[in-house]
């Protein structure tokens, strides 16, 4: 008889792509699609962007873990983040950003899809993420809904036109909701 021993943090290291420990096991992610990378790398613009002029901490691109401990998660890895605590080193940032947004792919619709994702937010929680950002440039009528640990049930709504903000976790940054999409002429009419 074999026993699967548990994902360790030195098998993060060494994941082939963007992974996460979830309860034990490494979770190997997929490719982001070109709308969904476009407005993870425009937040993740944004943030540098606040992070380079406040010096009030670090703007964190996509494929980076943080490592934490909680029951059934050990690392989690945002599509973008803002992070204020040490600054970035070879391997993995320790413990949760303040802000953290994730993207929806085309997999991430549907009952499971939404029962994972209320999951994840938790954890984040747990782990003392104060802001997350679920952000649906797909289908979404209101492509950010803005979930905060003080109250997590009860997202604010960002709406195109509007102007989105991570209070208190980012203080005096926000961003045009519209920047999550390309501009128009971008590209031929499949959007390549």
């Amino acid at each position: 008889m074999t026993t699967k021993s548990e994902a360790t943090i030195d098998d993060l290291y060494h994941a082939p792509g963007k992974a996460e420990i979830v309860k034990g096991e490494l979770l190997v992610m997929s490719p982001t699609g070109g709308l969904s990378g476009y407005a993870a790398g425009e937040v993740f613009a944004s943030l540098r962007e606040h992070a380079r002029r406040t010096r009030s901490g670090w703007a964190i691109t996509d494929n980076n873990a943080f490592i934490v401990n909680l029951p059934g998660r050990r690392s989690i890895s945002p599509d973008a983040a803002f992070y204020v605590g040490p600054g970035p080193r070879v391997r993995f940032y320790q413990g949760a950003p303040v802000f953290a947004v994730e993207v929806r792919s085309e997999g991430d619709y549907g009952p499971q899809a939404e029962v994972e994702m209320a999951a994840k937010r938790a954890d984040y929680f747990a782990a003392g993420t104060q802001v997350v950002w679920d952000v649906d440039v797909l289908l979404g009528e209101t492509p950010v809904r803005s979930y905060h640990a003080s109250d997590p049930e009860q997202p604010r709504l960002f709406r195109r036109g509007e102007t989105a903000h991570a209070e208190p976790a980012v203080p005096g940054w926000s961003m045009p909701v519209d920047d999550l999409f390309p501009p128009a002429g971008g590209g031929d009419s499949d959007g390549h």
